[in-house]
Order: structure tokens, then C-alpha cells, then sequence
């Protein structure tokens, strides 16, 4: 299962780019983790939205190609940070390649909440039209106070945090196995001759 991570900070020592690489690295016995770069992204710009510089491209095509996407947000001023909004903008628009695609979140900070409201206002911007990104509900990530929780190595130390990110990560997996089921079963139905008028 190949899953394309969005990380909503740019910065070089961003705790939650340092998440993004342990759940890669930890559970890549589950699911291949690609970290796909914003960092390039331009503003989203509806007058070029056909016809999108390459980064855009290069971006979109790689959600595209993915079973899933991974977002690991920060909180900025109560919301998800600008740069994350403006990677879900181009996203929602022309192709639209999020549309059904299933989506995790996770976040930290280094307040006490690890970006819950951040994370609320996410989930509601995945549920838009443009989206429309199923998520497994109920199996929340919020990691408070994470510059305690990281060791010089990148490696989440807390041990109930990594518990339940380990029980997270395998109910997504699960979840996408289902889901993958799914989908064969609906394409062998439509294969079935006779039964294309059922479906």
C-alpha cells in the first residue's frame, strides 16, 4: 500500500516533519510512506490551474498515484498552517485527485492539545466537495507537549504516545485493506457476464 504524507510545516526541524519520518520509517511493514514536498508549491492561482507549473504537477500526480494520503499538521493561530491550505487548494481544483481517496490525520505541537483544533478544521476541509476524502473515524492522533517526546535521533520516546500511534497505524492499514477488498470485489461484479446491468 503506498501512502503519500503531506506535512503542513516547512520547516527544516519541524516536530511534525520528524513524525511524518518515524511513522515512515516504524511501520514500513504496513504501508510504503512517501513525504511529498510543498515547500515548492506557488500560491494557488486559478488563472494558471490548467495549465500548473511543475512542482504542481509533479505534486498531484503523486497524490494521484497513492492508496491514501497521510496528513501530519501543526497547529497555526487555532487552523491548519497556510502552506497545507494551499497544497489542499490545488488538489481540490481541475482533476480533483483527492476525490475518494482515504485519508489519516495525525498532529503535534508543543502546547498541551497536540493541534486538536487544528485537526477539527482539517477534518471539515477533507469532507468539502473538492475533496471528499473518507476518513476511519475514531482513531484520533493528538501528541501534546512533543518536543518532550523526541529523542536527538528522531525517535518518539513517550511510550503511551507510541502505543497508540501503533494501534492507529495498524487500524488504518486494516481499514485500507478493507477498503481494497472492496474495490476488487465491485471489479469482479462488473467483470461477471450478465451482471453489468446489476451494478
Amino acid at each position: 500500500m503506498k501512502v503519500a504524507a503531506i506535512v503542513g510545516s516547512i520547516r527544516k526541524e519541524s516536530y511534525n516533519l520528524k513524525l511524518a519520518r518515524y511513522i515512515q520509517n516504524r511501520y514500513r511493514h504496513l504501508f510504503q510512506l512517501d513525504v511529498l514536498n510543498i515547500r515548492d508549491l506557488p500560491f494557488y492561482d486559478q488563472d494558471i490551474e490548467s495549465v500548473p507549473p511543475q512542482p504542481v504537477i509533479d505534486f498531484k500526480s503523486k497524490v494521484a498515484a497513492a492508496d491514501a494520503v497521510l496528513w501530519v499538521t501543526p497547529e497555526y493561530n487555532s487552523t491548519i498552517p497556510g502552506v497545507m491550505a494551499n497544497a489542499i487548494d490545488w488538489l481540490s481544483r481541475v482533476d480533483r485527485v483527492m476525490i475518494g481517496k482515504p485519508s489519516w490525520i495525525v498532529g503535534s505541537s508543543m502546547g498541551l492539545l497536540g493541534s486538536v483544533k487544528a485537526q477539527g478544521h482539517l477534518r471539515d476541509i477533507l469532507f468539502a466537495s473538492g475533496i471528499s476524502s473518507p476518513l476511519l473515524p475514531g482513531n484520533e492522533v493528538y501528541i501534546g507537549l512533543v518536543h518532550e517526546k523526541f529523542n536527538e535521533m528522531g525517535e518518539l520516546t513517550d511510550e503511551p504516545t507510541v502505543k497508540h500511534l501503533d494501534l492507529v497505524a495498524e487500524n488504518f492499514a486494516g481499514w485500507m485493506k478493507e477498503i481494497s477488498q472492496m474495490k476488487q470485489l465491485k471489479t469482479n461484479i462488473k467483470r461477471e457476464p450478465g451482471r453489468e446491468k446489476d451494478v
